[in-house]
């Protein structure tokens, strides 16, 4: 088979599985619309149950659920019939997740889960299989062959049941008023998550950490305190704790270019670049490092304030960038 027959196949199983999931997309209807409900109306969990294949395609579904807010889980049905089936409680909603809708380990659980009250949702191909015919809602993922050349590994079918899964989600979302913010809460770990939740306080110099001292400290003794804290800058405050000015390494180079042999008596006032650019301890840090970048001259390091414009810290861009930060916006 050479290049251009490869290329051509891989787009023919393009082809069949995005054919597949259009047929699904038009048979999408009522029962779509009840299983959202179900969902919206629960005090439970959301349960996924399914073996081989489907339960992968189940632990995806009940992973993307949990992402968004909602409490979900995946149960392997030999699991459940061996006492896990102690996590489904009064009120669950339940997907049996099944091409065939005729796997014996999953439809066995059924006057199981009758017991406990749970809403049973059959995530199956084949209307009149035993789950289908069992189950409150059946969400028709049927798929007329698999993509696959002898027709039988899972492909077509895995696909349409993610897309069921995504589709049910992505209403979950809207319905429930899902927001960028509440998506962050759930992904701390995320560039989203942490462009969102990471404040300047969190990632600041701040207390002890946070090098200051007022206009008449001799520069020989603000040199010190640059060399101590290695945060490339040194803020000057008045007695309120306001802020003058900052000293920085380049203000220091730039003193000596200027005072010559008189740099060692030289003040911090007289040494500073006064009214600093300065990010209040609340804002986003992702903030304050597009205010770092989106200069002429970059900036590396921030007096912080606070709401009152009092000295409460310093931030660094190094900081920023080790947070894993990055302007995206």
């Amino acid at each position: 088979m050479t290049s251009n027959n490869i290329i051509t196949r891989g787009k023919e199983i393009f082809s069949v599985e995005l054919a597949s999931a259009e047929k699904v997309r038009k048979r999408l209807g009522q029962s779509f619309a009840d299983t959202v409900d179900a969902i919206m109306n629960s005090n439970g969990k959301v349960v996924l149950v399914g073996a081989g294949k489907s339960g992968l395609i189940a632990q995806k579904i009940a992973a993307t659920l949990r992402s968004t807010g909602i409490v979900a889980l995946f149960l392997h049905p030999s699991d459940a019939a061996h006492g896990d089936l102690g996590m489904v409680t009064d009120g669950d909603v339940v997907f049996l997740i099944s091409k065939s809708g005729e796997t014996e380990e999953v439809r066995e659980l059924i006057p199981a889960l009758r017991r406990k009250n749970a809403t049973i949702i059959a995530m199956v191909g084949e209307e009149a299989s035993r789950i289908a015919r069992q189950a409150d809602i059946w969400l028709d993922i049927g798929v007329e062959r698999e993509a696959c050349p002898i027709g039988l590994a899972p492909t077509s079918s895995t696909t349409v049941t993610m897309l069921m899964g995504d589709a049910i989600n992505a209403v979950l979302m809207q319905l429930r008023g899902f927001t960028e913010e509440d998506f962050a809460k759930n992904h701390p770990g995320g560039s989203l998550g942490k462009q969102l939740l990471l404040d300047v306080s969190d990632l600041m110099h701040g207390a002890e950490d946070n090098p200051t001292c007022d206009p008449d400290t001799p520069m020989m003794d603000v040199l010190p305190q640059l060399t101590r804290t290695a945060l490339g800058g040194v803020t000057v405050i008045d007695d309120k704790q306001h802020v003058l000015g900052i000293i920085t390494d380049g203000d220091v180079r730039r003193g000596l270019e200027k005072l010559g042999r008189n740099f060692p008596d030289a003040t911090a006032e007289q040494v500073m670049s006064v009214n600093p650019t300065c990010v209040y301890a609340d804002e986003k840090a992702i903030d304050a490092l597009l205010l770092m970048e989106n200069r002429p001259r970059q900036i590396t390091v921030l007096p912080v304030i606070d709401r009152d414009n009092k000295c409460v810290g310093m931030l660094r861009l190094h900081d920023l960038v080790r947070a894993g930060l990055r302007p995206s916006r």
